[in-house]
């Protein structure tokens, strides 16, 4: 493989395949049914087949396309169980891992934004990719003065081609909705085509990861590593070893599952306070858990500007929840625009809806599960539901856009984790307006 496949018509025909593959190999199995293979045989073979060229095509495009699955690797624990296992095994591939661009291309980078010289800067220099992302792999290599140092490079033609992937995969929103039950596909494209843009611009990625790491230097939980060097296409940090998270996901002890967990929520609710940012990409192969058991983050490419913090009506609004405060809750709702103007609904049934999503906070620790996350994607997802038609009546703010998919990616992936972590007591320390009660 060489650049990015950057030509519109290429690009198509590639995700094109995925929902032509999935009618082509529907045909084989009404043949292998006909041959006498049993349907629930044939069944897991074809979802088998259809989540393996989901991670060949999308991980060769690389771009948007691996982003956006990424992005619903995150949702898997929202699958039914009886369909998630396929997909869970292919899109967690993506957290991790995609095919490599070649050493030629490597140096060519390596070239553009160095120098010539550039191997002057590296006592060494692993040429074999230790990490391949959506729009960038990592290299180990040591630093002139010794350190271990991790080197991440943008694939040429990574702009182009996330446009022309957002454009087609929205026109296919249809095909990963069926995968992930109730996500509203379309609104979240739109969101991480957004977001991912910004990615490209690797000084705006350094001076994040400059920033997280100052809040959190010298941290007893968090390890943030330093920036060594940056240019627009490549970022070099110190290098983190640890344990990925996706490997505690699938055979973590329980006690380990909870540590992360704990951790993970840990950042999520204090990065906006210390930080004034808030780690946009929540997807487990951007953590690793340390050998002095911090939580290593790495990957600041997506993230929100909270300059005064997470928004303090937003703690004051599942504060009134908790309580029961009907009124409140219309109230702020009403204020903060997730009512629009005129738009009628039962505050009792907005309580019957926000009750399941609160339900983490209501005691001071909270065992997140995949059955959990199934049940409350199925309560929303379900047209004929309650819950789903008032559900329908909201309005999403944008300035609350990326900090609702981050809360959801988070709680996702501690689901995955199936961890026990103290959510109600880091929100009382860090989520302004929850702490206070509720007028």
């Amino acid at each position: 493989m060489t650049d990015i496949p950057q030509r519109r018509v290429a690009r198509t025909a590639k995700l094109a395949s995925l929902p032509l593959g999935v009618a082509g190999r529907a045909t084989v199995g009404l043949g292998k049914r006909i041959t006498g293979m049993s349907s629930d045989a044939v069944t897991a073979d074809l979802q088998a087949r259809t989540a393996e060229q989901l991670f060949t095509v999308l991980g060769e495009l690389k771009g948007g396309a691996m982003k956006f699955g990424q992005a619903l690797s995150v949702f898997e624990a929202a699958l039914p169980e009886d369909t998630a296992a396929p997909y869970r095994a292919a899109l967690t591939k993506l957290q991790e891992a995609a095919p490599p661009m070649p050493t030629t291309t490597v140096h060519r980078v390596l070239d553009e934004q160095f120098g010539r010289r550039w191997p002057d800067r590296f006592q060494s220099f692993d040429e074999v990719p230790a990490a391949a992302a959506s729009i960038g792999q990592v290299h180990r290599a040591v630093w002139a003065d010794g350190r271990d140092v991790a080197v991440k490079l943008q694939y040429p033609g990574a702009g182009p081609a996330l446009l022309a992937d957002f454009t087609q995969l929205s026109r296919m929103a249809w095909l990963f909705s069926r995968m992930s039950p109730g996500l509203e596909v379309k609104p979240l494209l739109a969101e991480l085509k957004h977001r991912v843009l910004e990615e490209l611009d690797y000084a705006l990625e350094a001076d994040a990861q400059r920033q997280f790491a100052a809040a959190f230097a010298d941290d007893p939980d968090i390890a943030i590593p330093r920036v060594v060097a940056s240019a627009p296409k490549v970022i070099v940090t110190e290098w983190l070893e640890g344990t990925p998270l996706s490997r505690i996901i699938t055979s973590g002890t329980q006690a380990e599952r909870d540590q992360a967990g704990s951790l993970l929520a840990l950042l999520h609710y204090s990065a906006p306070a210390r930080a004034k940012l808030l780690h946009g990409d929540p997807h487990p192969g951007n953590f690793r858990i340390l050998a002095d058991g911090r939580l290593g983050v790495v990957d600041f490419g997506a993230v929100a500007r909270l300059p005064e913090g997470f928004p303090e009506p937003l703690g004051r609004l599942t504060r009134l929840a908790l309580n029961g405060d009907s009124d409140g809750v219309m109230r702020e709702m009403r204020a903060q625009g997730f009512l629009r103007s005129g738009v009628a609904v039962d505050s009792q049934q907005v309580m019957d809806y926000l009750g399941p999503i609160v339900a983490p906070l209501v005691t001071p620790t909270f065992t997140f599960s995949r059955a959990w996350m199934r049940q409350q994607a199925s309560r929303i997802a379900d047209p004929r539901s309650q819950d789903a038609r008032v559900g329908r009546q909201f309005n999403l703010p944008p300035s609350y856009l990326l900090i609702h998919r981050v809360t959801l990616g988070s709680i996702g992936v501690l689901c995955q984790l199936g961890a026990t972590a103290p959510y109600r007591s880091l929100a009382e320390q860090w989520q302004p307006g929850f702490a206070q009660p509720a007028a």
